[in-house]
C-alpha cells in the first residue's frame, strides 16, 4: 500500500501487489485527477502519474478531493475505490468492488447459507486462530469459550509484558473515558481493525453481512474478518500505547496500528485468509478487460449468455 504524500519518487514498481494482480493504493491529503488513462495525485511535492490499469482499489485517506474524471477513468478500467481514514483505519464507503466477477460473493453465499458449511468455514476462523488446536468436531459453544479463554490469556501476557496493570475487559459503549488506558486503548484498537477489514471486505466484493460467526449484523463478516487478528496485531498495540501513559491513549493506538498494519502487509493477509477461508480458487475471475457473463442451468451448468437458447443445451 502506498501514500503520495510520505515519498520520494514513484512509479508503477512501486504500487504494492496484493493476491498477484490485485493492488491496493492509498492516497492522502491529495487531488486526485485524471490525465489521459492515468490517474494524477497532486499534493505539495507535485504530481504523481499512475496508470488506472494497474489499480485494483484506491483507497482514498484524509484530505483527498477526487474529481469527477479521475472517478471515470477508475470506472472503466474497473478498479475500486474506497474512503478510508488515515491508513485505511477507517472505513467511511465505497464504491464499485475492484472484482468484475462475481464469484466470491457467491462462494461466500453458497458457504453461508447451508448450516453445515458454516459452521465448517467459523471452524476454520478459529483454525486460524488456534494453530495449536484442531477445532474439527467443536460446537460454536465449545468454540466459543476457547476464544474466551484466549482472549484473557493474551490479555495476561500483554500486561506481563508491557508492564500494564490489567483487571478486566470492560466498554463502554456512551462513555468511552470511562474505560482505564489498556481498555480505551483495546476499543480504539478494535474499531481500526473494523476498519480494515470492511475496505478489503468491499474491495473484494463480498458481502459485510453474511457472517460465519457473528451473525444479524450489517458488519457480521467484518467483524468475523477483524478477529482473526485480534491477538496478534490489535491487543498488542493497545498494550504499547497504554505503557507509554494515560493521556491520548486512543489516539497512540491508532498511529501505532495504523504503522503495524503497514509493516507487516496485514491488506495482504487480509486477502489470502478470505480466499482460502471461502476456498475460492479465483477460476471465474476475469484477468482482462471482458466480462465473463453467464447463464445458470440445470446441474449448475454455465451457458453463454448474449445468444438465444430456444433449443435444448446438451
Amino acid at each position: 500500500m502506498t501514500t503520495v504524500s510520505r515519498r520520494n519518487a514513484t512509479s508503477p514498481r512501486d504500487l504494492a501487489r496484493i493476491g498477484g494482480r490485485l493492488s491496493f493504493v492509498y492516497l492522502e491529503r491529495c487531488t486526485v485527477h485524471r490525465d489521459d488513462n492515468a490517474i494524477t495525485a497532486t499534493d505539495a511535492d507535485g504530481v504523481t502519474h499512475i496508470p488506472s490499469a494497474t489499480i485494483g482499489t484506491l483507497l482514498l485517506g484524509p484530505g483527498t478531493r477526487v474529481t469527477h474524471q479521475a472517478m471515470s477513468v477508475l470506472g472503466e478500467c474497473g478498479a475500486g475505490v474506497v474512503w478510508v481514514g488515515e491508513r485505511g483505519v477507517r472505513f467511511y464507503a465505497g464504491g464499485r468492488a475492484l472484482t468484475r466477477s462475481s464469484g466470491l460473493i457467491e462462494a461466500q453465499a453458497t458457504a453461508w447459507a447451508n448450516r453445515r458449511t458454516r459452521l465448517e468455514v467459523a471452524r476454520a476462523m478459529y483454525r486460524l486462530r488456534f494453530p495449536d488446536e484442531d477445532p474439527a468436531g467443536r460446537t460454536r459453544q465449545e468454540l466459543l469459550s476457547m476464544e474466551g479463554r484466549r482472549l484473557k490469556e493474551c490479555y495476561r501476557k500483554e500486561s506481563a509484558r508491557t508492564g500494564v496493570p490489567w483487571r478486566r475487559r470492560e466498554y463502554h459503549r456512551d462513555d468511552f473515558s470511562a474505560g482505564d488506558a489498556p481498555n480505551q486503548g483495546i476499543t480504539a484498537a478494535a474499531q481500526c481493525m473494523y476498519g480494515i477489514a470492511h475496505a478489503v471486505v468491499t474491495a473484494l466484493g463480498c458481502s459485510p453481512g453474511l457472517g460465519f460467526v457473528h451473525s444479524g449484523h450489517e458488519r457480521s463478516f467484518v467483524l468475523d474478518v477483524a478477529d482473526l487478528y485480534k491477538t496478534d496485531v490489535a491487543i498488542p498495540a493497545a498494550f504499547d500505547a497504554a505503557a507509554e501513559g494515560t493521556e491520548d491513549v486512543a489516539t497512540r493506538t491508532r498511529r501505532a496500528l495504523r504503522d503495524r498494519i503497514h509493516q507487516t502487509g496485514l491488506l495482504d493477509r487480509c486477502v489470502r485468509d478470505i480466499k482460502a477461508l471461502l476456498r475460492y480458487g479465483g477460476t471465474r475471475d476475469t484477468t482482462d478487460s471482458q466480462d465473463n457473463m453467464t447463464l445458470l442451468t440445470d446441474g449448475d451448468r454455465h451457458v453463454a449468455s448474449g445468444r438465444n437458447h430456444e433449443e435444448p443445451i446438451w
